[in-house]
């Protein structure tokens, strides 16, 4: 899959609506109960970019973004404003925000993630596009310095210490991220008469898997 490291314009996912869709297969059996099934182990998000459109330059803007990834063709970032920090949006990214797992003395490569926790029920999403220079980290509670103590590979989302963490100390990271996208269309209708007059353009947006 060919994927353009480069994030939609922020200004215009602002207000963009979307969120987490699940796949989900239901079959009711002759005694009305349900047996449910799921073939996917994640979700994937959904956009519609035609929201964050408020003026004829963002038009512009779109559809010069949309030539330049050849519609569906290419992938490429997009911030959720909803969703895009490791932290809770009232608290600040701090070193702390994840674990990403625990030490076994040998193991220097961890993949970052995101838990979202209800009841006694936890899902981990993997974060495979951090922001550049976002990520922070820390070991058995002692924060790290990014590029001395390890660095991290933007494109993946893995993050390397130079020594491996102790067997049973934890492994946490804070960081921003962006969602890996592609226009889920090959046309997009634009009428400026319409637009003028409230009407926006639908431009559906589609997680990819990385």
């Amino acid at each position: 899959m060919a994927f353009h490291d480069i994030r939609f314009p922020a200004n215009l996912s602002f207000g963009a609506l979307g969120g987490p869709e699940r796949r989900t297969e239901i079959v009711e059996l002759a005694n009305g109960h349900e047996e449910r099934n799921t073939p996917w182990a994640a979700s994937r998000r959904r956009y519609d970019a035609g929201m964050g459109l408020r003026a004829l330059d963002d038009l512009e803007a779109l559809v010069a973004f949309f030539e330049a990834r050849q519609g569906m063709l290419h992938a490429f970032r997009w911030k959720d404003w909803g969703d895009y920090r490791s932290a809770p949006a009232s608290k600040p990214v701090t070193a702390y925000d994840q674990l990403l797992g625990v030490g076994d003395g040998s193991t220097r490569v961890f993949q970052l993630r995101k838990a979202y926790s209800s009841g006694a029920q936890t899902f981990w999403r993997e974060v495979a596009k951090p922001v550049a220079g976002s990520v922070l980290a820390a070991i058995g509670r002692d924060e790290l310095t990014l590029g001395v103590d390890y660095t991290v590979d933007a494109a993946s989302g893995q993050i390397t210490f130079n020594r491996p963490p102790d067997a049973g100390a934890e492994v946490q990271a804070g960081f921003e991220f962006d969602v890996p996208v592609r226009f889920d269309t090959d046309l997009i209708q634009i009428s400026v008469a319409s637009f003028k007059a409230g009407e926006l353009p639908k431009v559906p947006v589609v997680e990819v898997r990385i």
